[in-house]
């Protein structure tokens, strides 16, 4: 079959390739693939900054964000042919640690979890993989225009459900966010964050008439051009303070400006991974007085487990019903995978979520 490929390690060694067809073992799902979202991990490992190839291949197959169609199931699994689904990305470590071995495999605490199309197991940027029923989510026939996204979402999912969590330490509901950045990820944190009920300032450094800037403001948020209105003044304008930060640009200046801009009792969220080497000075001791006399708590959130993708599905259907249209404008790229590279390459200010197709494989 057909399948996007890297050389796990070498830069730029993206590429087409034939390889052999997965080949279901006992109890196992055949799944054709639809599409592939492209996200800025897909990036960095073609340009070879990390990446892992199963044991005994020397190519990765590339690609995370998965949507596909059942062909083949095992009976009393749950899925038959024709369902649409999503995959989960990572698996347990096989040991396993107290977390894994609970099903908790997204905060595995010995680091031997293995993830599809990032760390010692194939990906999904392929006309079809087989896959444990167990890993597999069905979705609603109704969400077949942006399935896709249900992997981002659960990125999301997972990080506000962690923060309403600490939040119930609170005798009152938090109900002021800001979220940086409005890219996916931080789009669907706007749209979860919007329909749990919460007032959202997003900020980006994209224009307001931007695509990005639109979609915001159609869900109810309040878009903010962050080169215009820094986040300190956003806060100073929010009575009794920024309750919850989504951040989600992961540039290492803005993390901190938001453990700053936070208010007394606020949570920050931190979903992305900062890359390269950049060093920044921060008034350490500052940043620490704060945090303790306004109890602030930070936490980082990657990946997510089977039951963030169920309320992904449940999300992504009420978002459907409450911004008819919307999720579908933010996929602005579906490109064949014979031209993926196009997909790879970022269009500033047209981009929102691309994507590599195999329906027509």
């Amino acid at each position: 079959m057909k399948a996007v490929v890297v050389t796990p390690g070498q830069a730029n060694s993206a590429r087409v390739a034939d390889v052999p067809d997965p080949v279901p073992a006992a109890g196992e799902a055949v799944v054709d693939v639809i599409e592939v979202g492209v996200c800025g991990t897909d990036n960095e490992i073609v340009r070879g900054d990390y990446g892992e190839a199963p044991a005994g291949d020397d190519y990765l197959i590339l690609g995370h964000e998965n949507f596909g169609r059942v062909a083949d199931a095992p009976a009393g699994s749950g899925l038959a042919a024709g369902d649409l689904a999503v995959c989960i990305v990572r698996r347990p470590d096989p040991v396993p640690c107290p977390q894994c071995a609970a099903g908790e495999f997204d905060m595995c605490s010995n680091g031997r979890y293995t993830e599809r199309g990032i760390k010692g197991r194939h990906g999904f940027m392929a006309e079809r993989y087989v896959e444990s029923p167990d890993y597999i989510v069905k979705l609603p026939a109704e969400l077949e225009a942006v399935g896709v996204l249900i992997e981002p979402l659960t990125v999301v999912e997972k990080a506000v459900r962690e923060a309403q969590k600490i939040q119930e330490r609170l005798v009152w509901r938090p109900r002021d966010a800001v979220v940086t950045g409005a890219g996916p990820i931080g789009l669907m944190a706007t749209l979860l964050l919007r329909h749990l009920g919460f007032d959202v300032f997003t900020l980006d450094i994209v224009e307001p008439d931007s695509l990005r800037a639109k979609l915001v403001e159609a869900c109810g948020a309040t878009f903010v051009k962050s080169d215009q209105r820094p986040i300190e003044d956003v806060a100073a304008s929010v009575d009794g303070g920024i309750d919850l930060i989504v951040e989600a640009t992961a540039v290492p200046d803005v993390v901190f400006r938001c453990i700053d801009a936070v208010g007394p009792n606020g949570v920050v969220a931190l979903t992305g991974v900062s890359a390269g080497s950049r060093t920044l000075e921060v008034p350490g001791a500052e940043i620490n007085l704060d945090m303790v006399l306004h109890n602030k708590v930070v936490f980082g959130s990657v990946n997510a487990n089977r039951r963030h993708y169920a309320a992904a599905v449940t999300d992504l259907a009420a978002f459907e019903q409450a911004w008819p249209g919307l999720c579908q404008q933010a996929i602005t790229r579906r490109q064949p995978y014979q031209s993926f590279s196009e997909a790879l390459t970022p269009r500033p200010g047209l981009d929102v979520k691309s994507t590599v197709s195999f329906a027509s494989a």
